[in-house]
This record gives structure tokens, C-alpha cells and sequence, in this order.
């Protein structure tokens, strides 16, 4: 039995929410009759809805994300309807911006902003039967060297088998117009010292993986370089993982970055657009020659795994720019490149290129771009085929050898879509492509164009790694010979030791 719970629908199992645990760790006397529950996405709504129930709360708070707001607007009609009585608060990004485009009005509390102190305030408020009138709740700015770490509510299966999230920092001093954080311009630090202390206890614990979720972990070297050191000091294996804006790498960070061995650094590097117009449009500082400055470096001087981002249906970005944006980007760099398609989320400022642009957006959840006055809702279908095919062939590190005679030495970008256009008309689909799939229609698109057997010999360098019952049987003769490497890291996730 718990008086408070406090819970999330993520993504995947491996995910845990960082968010609650903050809550959690900022109840004081209430924490004693909290509880953290987490659930996926993919379990069954009225399953969930039992499981919150069964520990016949008095208070809910559920993080609402873009990910989660369709379920979660079912999971709180379904709480309303077979227990009115409990009352539910709502936070997280989805929730605490206006407006908003899935229904949550059945809840009865959203916060928003950051919630530790205001969720207390109003739990306290109402057990003690003194519930406020006010339904939308803006929360105070928190001063973060006052509120309680979260890092021991991390339970011991966490630590064993899910991503430990962790924060140096809250707020982005930039103003791109796609991007929440550009709402909070003042960045905040952390207390370093104490923020060290918890990260060892954590690693004392067993944690070898650490995601930040800072926006701008490089933006502050002295923060940067002391966590970097906390990494150094410690014997691989572990795998830590930071956003960082990529023009900006000083000479002691670079000297850093490249001390770390392969497969425990992963760099998550926002680049959406190489165009200076097209940047300036969106407010985004862009520094193009530091940018490949920077690429260079750590493509050729470091073991870090990079993660590169791209973004399709900014505005006034032609299809053909875009194409210039990905072509120059492989030119650099081996990296994986993560192409998404814009989104308009509430609270951001992008709204107002609506009219000029002609942006048109899907009302639910991601609140994708459909079409605009230069790409045409079919161009806008593609390219979102041309993502998720260049998530599977490209970026998965399975066909690293096979994959560049797509294109050859011709445009990357006018390479890979006719790829797509060709791979979608065999499937009808982007989904549940199995790898032997893969490896079968790969095969026979590349042997359209090139020699059959210096095809198969590539792919079967390719799939000289893969387990036996993967690879189709007309490559199996040339790949059962050769030496599955071992995997030397286990912390390492599989998609990136494939790149190392």
C-alpha cells in the first residue's frame, strides 16, 4: 500500500525515468509512502491501470512525454473511470506545455517545468485535505544546489540491467525554435562535488552505463573535463554518453576525448542542418568550418562513437539542400547519422514560420511535419521511408563494407533514395524486416549494378561477425570460414561496438 505513486510509460524496458526519481527524492517526510512504479508502452493499458491500483493510491503522478501522451491520455480515463477518487497529477514535457493536443483534462493537477518542489508542495496540500483550486500549476525554477539527488532511488535491477540517466546541467543557452530547451535560456550547474560523490557511489554499485542528458555537456569545461576524469580514472568497461554542440571542443577537451578507449564514449551531436541560412531562420548558432573542424578530429584522432543529427522539413530547406547536408557528413565522418523529421511541439516558437512556410503539422503525438511549400506530403512519406531504411542499412554497422557501393562514388543522398524508393517496392513496408530479409534484398539491389561477386564478397565481410543461422544460405559458404569476433565489451551496446 502506498499513498503516492509515481509513474511513466517508457519506451523500452532498458529506460528508466529520471524524472521520478527526482520527485521521489525531494518527497522528505511523504517518501516514506511513495512508490515508484514503471511501466512500457507496449503493455496493455487496463494491465497498467491494475497495476497502480492494486496499491490503492491516494495521489498518481504520471510523466507524460511525446513518446507516452496517447497512452497516457487512455491510462488516465481509464484511472478516472474505475477510481474517480484517486487523484492524478501530470508532469513531464508533454503535459506542462499548452497547448495541448492529447486529452488530459480528465487529470486533475498538471505541473508545469521542473517539478521537486512544486509536487511536494501539492501533495502536502492535499493529504492534508487543503487541495488548491488552481488545475494548471506553474512550478518555481528550482535552485539546484537545494534539491536532492535522485541517483540512490536507482534500485539495484536498474543498475544491473537499464541505462542510469544523470545531469551536470539544466538549460540550454541557445534558441533554436524546434527545441524545448531553447525555453530555459540560463543554464544551471549541478554542485560538482556532490554531483561526483553520487556518480561513485552509483559506480561503487555496479553502474557501468551513464547517459546524459545535459543539451550542452562541453559548453562548461570545467564541469566537462572533471566528469571526463571521473571516466578516465576508472578500468573500462563502461560506456558513458553526452550531448555536446560541435563547435566547440578546446584543445584539453579534444586531448581528453581521445584518451578514451573504443566502445566507451558516445558523443550525441545536434547538427539538423549544415545550411548558415536555413540555420539562421531557426535561430541556431552555426559555425560551419568549426563543425567540420571538429568532425574531423574526432573521426580521425578519437575512438569515439559519434551520433550525428540531421533534420528533414526545416524551413525553407529544399529536399535538394538536405541532400547536400547528408552527403557532406558522410564525406567526414563513418558515424551514425540519425535523420528525423521535424516535429512541432507545444511551447516552442516555431509555430510562427507556419504561414510563411506553408508548415503543416499531424495534430497527434510526434506532431511531425506533413508537408510544407517546399517538400509535398508524398516528398515528406518518403523521406520518412528514407529514415528508417538508412536507420537499418546504414546506420546499424551491420553492412559497413557493402552499403557505400549503394551510391558508389556518386550523391550519397540521390544513391540511397533510389535504394529506398526500390527497397520500399519489394516491401510495402518499413517495419519487421527481419536481417535475413535485409541481407536478401540488399544482395539483390547491389547485384543490379554491380559485379555479383565482389557483391558477395563484401557482404560476406560484412556478416563474417553474424551468428550462422542469420546469414542466408547462398552466403554461408564463405562466411562459415571465417572468425566471429568476440565481443571484448560487454557494457558497450551492441549498435555501437558494430561502428567501434
Amino acid at each position: 500500500m502506498s499513498t503516492i505513486l509515481l509513474t511513466t510509460l517508457n519506451a523500452r524496458y532498458a529506460h528508466t525515468a529520471l524524472g521520478l526519481r527526482y520527485l521521489y527524492a525531494n518527497l522528505h517526510e511523504l517518501q516514506a509512502e511513495t512508490k515508484i512504479v514503471e511501466f512500457t508502452m507496449n503493455e496493455q493499458i487496463q494491465s497498467i491501470t491494475e497495476g497502480l491500483l492494486i496499491h490503492a493510491p491516494r495521489i498518481i503522478g504520471i510523466g507524460v512525454y511525446i513518446w507516452n501522451a496517447a497512452q497516457c491520455s487512455e491510462l488516465i480515463q481509464t484511472l478516472k473511470k474505475v477510481s474517480p477518487q484517486t487523484i492524478i497529477v501530470l508532469g513531464g514535457p508533454e503535459a506542462g506545455y499548452l497547448p495541448h493536443r492529447v486529452d488530459l483534462s480528465k487529470a486533475d493537477y498538471i505541473i508545469s517545468g521542473e517539478g521537486e518542489v512544486a509536487f511536494y508542495e501539492l501533495c502536502k496540500k492535499i493529504l492534508a485535505d487543503d487541495a488548491p483550486e488552481e488545475h494548471f500549476i506553474k512550478a518555481p525554477i528550482p535552485n539546484l544546489g537545494s534539491i536532492y539527488l535522485p541517483y540512490n532511488a536507482y534500485n539495484d535491477e536498474d543498475v544491473a540491467h537499464r541505462y542510469i540517466y544523470v545531469e551536470a546541467s539544466r538549460g540550454c543557452p541557445f534558441e533554436c525554435e524546434f527545441c524545448l530547451s531553447s525555453i530555459d535560456e540560463k543554464v544551471r550547474n549541478f554542485p560538482l562535488d556532490q554531483l561526483l560523490e553520487e556518480f561513485e557511489i552509483l559506480w561503487q554499485r555496479g553502474a557501468r552505463s551513464f547517459k546524459f542528458i545535459d543539451r550542452t555537456f562541453n559548453l562548461n569545461m570545467t564541469f566537462a573535463n572533471r566528469i571526463l576524469d571521473f571516466f578516465l580514472s576508472k578500468e573500462p568497461p563502461y560506456f558513458a554518453h553526452f550531448e555536446v554542440i560541435p563547435d566547440h571542443f578546446p584543445e584539453v577537451l579534444k586531448e581528453k576525448i581521445a584518451l578514451f578507449p573504443a566502445g566507451s564514449l558516445q558523443l550525441e551531436i545536434g547538427i539538423q542542418t549544415l545550411d548558415p541560412i536555413i540555420a539562421k531562420g531557426i535561430n541556431r548558432p552555426l559555425k560551419v568550418d568549426k563543425i567540420f573542424d571538429n568532425l574531423r578530429f574526432l573521426e580521425n584522432e578519437t575512438r569515439a562513437h559519434m551520433h550525428l543529427d540531421l533534420i528533414v522539413g526545416l524551413p525553407g530547406e529544399t529536399l535538394e539542400g538536405f541532400g547536400r547536408n547528408l552527403d557532406q557528413l558522410v564525406s567526414l565522418t563513418h558515424s551514425e547519422i540519425q535523420i528525423g523529421i521535424l516535429k512541432n511541439l507545444s511551447g516552442t516558437t516555431l509555430s510562427r514560420h507556419d504561414q510563411s512556410h506553408g508548415m503543416i503539422y499531424s495534430d497527434t503525438p510526434p506532431y511531425d511535419i506533413l508537408q510544407n511549400n517546399l517538400l509535398s506530403f508524398v516528398q515528406i512519406q518518403k523521406m520518412k521511408r528514407f529514415a528508417r531504411f538508412w536507420d537499418i542499412f546504414y546506420n546499424s554497422g551491420s553492412f559497413n563494407k557493402s552499403v557505400p557501393l549503394i551510391w558508389k562514388e556518386g550523391s550519397v543522398f540521390e544513391g540511397f533514395y533510389a535504394f529506398s524508393e526500390w527497397i520500399y517496392s519489394q516491401t510495402l513496408s518499413t517495419w519487421k524486416i527481419s536481417l535475413e530479409r535485409q541481407i536478401s534484398l540488399l544482395h539483390a539491389y547491389l547485384c543490379l549494378y554491380h559485379d555479383k561477386e565482389s557483391v558477395e564478397s563484401l557482404l560476406s565481410e560484412d556478416l563474417a561477425q553474424r551468428p550462422e543461422k542469420t546469414i542466408p544460405f547462398f552466403l554461408r559458404q564463405s562466411t562459415a570460414e571465417k572468425k566471429t569476433k568476440e565481443n571484448e565489451n560487454f557494457v558497450t551496446p551492441k549498435r555501437q561496438a558494430k561502428r567501434s
